[in-house]
């Protein structure tokens, strides 16, 4: 579920393409703000996160029942049409504002397949896999924090190994086949893995409220994948 430019969703290549930008007044909500403190800057990106889980949660835990019954083709139609369109929006604008826009059209379409994929999964198995989420997302972020380089220089291999999971999985999609059972536990380390790189990638940005936007939309689709595959791994030990 990816695609690069920072951006990652189910059927998204990884393509990505960051660029240091220089300081544009748009770049911040006032101008002559200047380059964020880190510590602003981060907690932008944090809050920019946790606003997009809490809008997942809400549509998830209150109108699942009305994306259930939804024609499941027009639900994918929406959430790749309105995805792509607001990835491409996040990344190729420097105005804060219009890049949040950009990551709510990211967000709402995917609390809506979030909606179906949780409709009827037992609750002590979803919050089991949020609490290892959130565990796996803290010590990824402290590790990039402690090793950036080893991560940076991890973008093209993860990029690649992306590009084979989205071809197998399509393929076993297309043809009806399986994959290993360990499958899940080998995506789960990759978008760990991803975590790490994109964290330190937001990091050499320059700290505007607009990149700090950016890096929410690679971050955010980390996390939800992440997710679903250590919720799929918990399912089939619970099974």
């Amino acid at each position: 579920m990816r695609t690069n430019n920072g951006n990652r969703s189910y059927g998204f290549s990884d393509n990505r393409n960051y660029s240091n930008r220089g300081y544009n007044a748009h770049d911040n909500f006032s101008e002559g703000g200047g380059e964020l403190s880190v510590s602003t800057y981060n907690a932008a990106i944090g809050g920019i996160l946790a606003y997009g889980l809490l809008i997942n949660v809400i549509m998830v835990t209150q109108f699942s029942q009305y994306f259930v019954n939804m024609n499941p083709i027009v639900l994918l139609i929406l959430y790749f049409v309105l995805a792509l369109v607001g990835i491409f929006i996040s990344r190729a604008s420097d105005n804060p504002w219009i890049s949040f826009l950009g990551y709510n059209m990211v967000v709402v379409p995917l609390g809506m397949v979030l909606s179906v994929c949780l409709n009827g999964v037992a609750s002590d198995l979803i919050i089991h896999a949020l609490g290892i989420t959130a565990t796996v997302v803290v010590v990824m972020i402290i590790l990039s924090v402690l090793m950036p380089r080893v991560f940076l220089s991890m973008g093209r291999i993860l990029g690649i190994v992306l590009l084979i999971v989205i071809i197998a999985e399509v393929a076993c999609l297309i043809f009806k086949g399986t994959l290993p059972a360990f499958w899940d536990i080998l995506v789960a380390l990759l978008f760990s893995l991803y975590i790490g790189y994109d964290w330190a990638r937001a990091q050499e940005e320059y700290r505007s409220y607009d990149n700090a936007v950016d890096a929410c939309v690679s971050l955010y689709l980390d996390i939800v994948n992440l997710f679903l595959r250590i919720l799929s791994i918990s399912s089939r030990r619970d099974d």
